[in-house]
């Protein structure tokens, strides 16, 4: 049965954007598709099993047909099926994403381990700790911040590890910058998605 957009999803964010090396680069929603198609800068991407991935042009995609696992978006010429990837044709960048500190960033870059007994966290037994107490002069930063269990955390207060008895696992750092590409899930579970996207392992 097709799906119809009964509940607005054509602003919703999924649609798979590929730069012209058909490289991933960000998640939009069907009207921005629509919108990079229609004015020329992006094709949709026809996608029938593994082995047939075609580019199609704006006035070309209108005439697609919509098939049962498609969504339909309803336009002043009928139902239009919602591309799940497009391709830009001129952009050829890929990039990158500069994470921002806090406790989910420090999480990632922690593998949820608290950095003073290596003990593995579920998120909500974690907070950020600074290393050097902000009450003495410690920075919000990279290098001075880390991921502690909240009850270690609030036993260690306004002292510094060596004065609560404790030892950093690693001197904390700032992450390096990586390429978009990998910051990039499928939690939809699109199944076109998985052509372009790095799989992470479990």
């Amino acid at each position: 049965m097709m799906k119809t957009d009964k509940k607005g999803r054509i602003h919703d964010h999924c649609v798979l954007v590929l730069n012209r090396n058909w490289q991933a680069i960000s998640i939009i929603s069907p009207a921005d598709a629509f919108s990079h198609m229609a004015s020329g800068n992006a094709d949709g991407l026809d996608i029938h099993g593994e082995e047939k991935l075609t580019p199609v042009g704006w006035p070309k995609w209108l005439e697609l047909e919509v098939r049962d696992e498609d969504l339909a978006i309803g336009t002043a010429r009928g139902q239009v099926r919602a591309p799940t990837v497009i391709i830009l044709k001129r952009y050829a960048k890929v990039p990158v994403f500069k994470p921002k500190l806090g406790l989910k960033s420090l999480w990632l870059r922690d593998k949820g381990i608290c950095q003073y007994s290596g003990k593995q966290l579920k998120f909500s037994e974690a907070s950020v700790d600074h290393v050097i107490p902000s009450s003495r002069g410690g920075e919000t930063s990279w290098e001075n911040c880390v991921l502690a269990d909240r009850l270690l955390n609030s036993q260690k207060s306004d002292r510094t590890p060596a004065e609560a008895g404790l030892k950093l696992r690693r001197p904390p750092y700032e992450p390096k910058a990586i390429p978009v590409t990998l910051t990039l899930r499928n939690t939809l579970g699109i199944k076109e998605w998985n052509f372009f996207l790095v799989k992470i392992a479990a």
